[in-house]
């Protein structure tokens, strides 16, 4: 634990300084100088090279970032994926399953999928969803896969892969949170993957926030219900927060920016004495938690698809749910699909 705590630290460290151009984001510049160079030069190719470049029979969604880490793609795909559903269409999800040791062919599946086998996000998508999901680096085999084990599709949504030029995309979604464009400088003296003037190229940015924040599409998540971790309790905050009196809570996150987690359990009027944050992807297994001196252990959906085999009655899942500034935030997106699957063959 004292390994990853420090990684924890590290990472802490590192996030605080790209939010400011100090003496060690200098020394790293002329590094990023030779990124934005590479960017550039790899967008050129591509534009020229067309045939390089990968275009599905169906729509392609983008939903990506350009700030490195997790800024809040999952909650942002999933919110798109039911609400398309609702819509009519049939969508199917490709992600790189980071995390995951993939060989040359894709791991297909819907519902309830193994986290070990293809990546904690892309499990809580399926699950959440019950859309079909295909995991591999190679979106066009990803693709491929996807549309051959569920030729119902009618829309592919990526998961990630904003980067990933290889694969043509209808439409583009970029999430960042409140730390925007940190410096505005790319790896390793900033924290952007793309220069910030990436921002205004895409379909559509939405800001992840604490609170709505009513000038641009901002998302949040707040915490809904609460359940056991075999999902035969269900029960509301206010119950739960009833039941966990004269109790000691600890709260677990295993996620890119845990501290968010913590907060949202605060705004929410969960207490805890106790929290863990634990690197993004971080395993959780039984040996983990049967250490954990506490009545009750909080962790996310996300860290919960990775624990379904557990039996410890002490873990209790926080549901979670977006909520968008604008609730026909999707509308707009969907014209532009229309036209276009009019457009391409059947």
């Amino acid at each position: 634990m004292k390994t990853v705590s420090l990684q924890s630290a590290a990472a802490r460290w590192l996030h605080q300084q790209w939010q400011k151009r100090g003496v060690w984001a200098r020394l790293l510049w002329p590094l990023s100088c030779l990124a934005l160079v590479y960017v550039f030069a790899k967008r050129r190719w591509y534009q020229q090279a067309s045939k390089q470049v990968y275009r599905a029979p169906v729509p392609v969604v983008v939903v990506g970032n350009v700030y490195v880490g997790g800024v809040g793609k999952t909650p942002v795909v999933i919110a798109l994926v039911q609400q398309l559903v609702a819509l009519g269409w049939k969508p199917g999800v490709i992600s790189r399953g980071y995390g995951v040791k993939l060989g040359p062919t894709p791991r297909v599946g819907r519902g309830e999928l193994d986290a070990a086998s293809l990546g904690d996000e892309p499990a809580l998508i399926s699950e959440q969803t019950q859309a079909p999901v295909s995991v591999h680096p190679n979106r066009r085999l990803a693709c491929l896969a996807l549309l051959t084990a569920y030729p119902e599709v009618d829309i592919i949504v990526s998961d990630d892969g904003l980067q990933h030029l290889a694969l043509a995309r209808d439409l583009e979604i970029l999430v960042q949170d409140e730390r925007l464009t940190g410096n505005g400088w790319l790896l390793p003296a900033g924290p952007l993957r793309e220069p910030p003037s990436r921002l205004s190229t895409v379909d559509l940015v939405i800001t992840r926030h604490a609170r709505p924040q009513p000038t641009e599409l901002s998302v949040w998540l707040q915490i809904t219900a609460v359940h056991s971790l075999d999902k035969k309790i269900n029960l509301s905050v206010y119950e739960f927060i009833k039941f966990q009196q004269n109790k000691i809570s600890c709260a677990i996150a295993a996620i890119s920016e845990p501290d968010r987690f913590f907060k949202s359990l605060t705004q929410s009027g969960i207490l805890y004495q106790h929290s863990i944050g634990l690197p993004d992807h971080h395993a959780l297994d039984s040996a983990f938690f049967t250490a954990q001196q506490a009545d009750l252990l909080l962790i996310t959906t996300k860290d919960a698809v990775k624990c379904r085999a557990l039996r410890d009655p002490r873990v209790w899942v926080m549901a979670t749910t977006a909520i968008f500034s604008d609730p026909l935030w999707v509308t707009s997106l969907t014209k532009q699909l229309m036209r276009h699957a009019r457009s391409s063959p059947e």
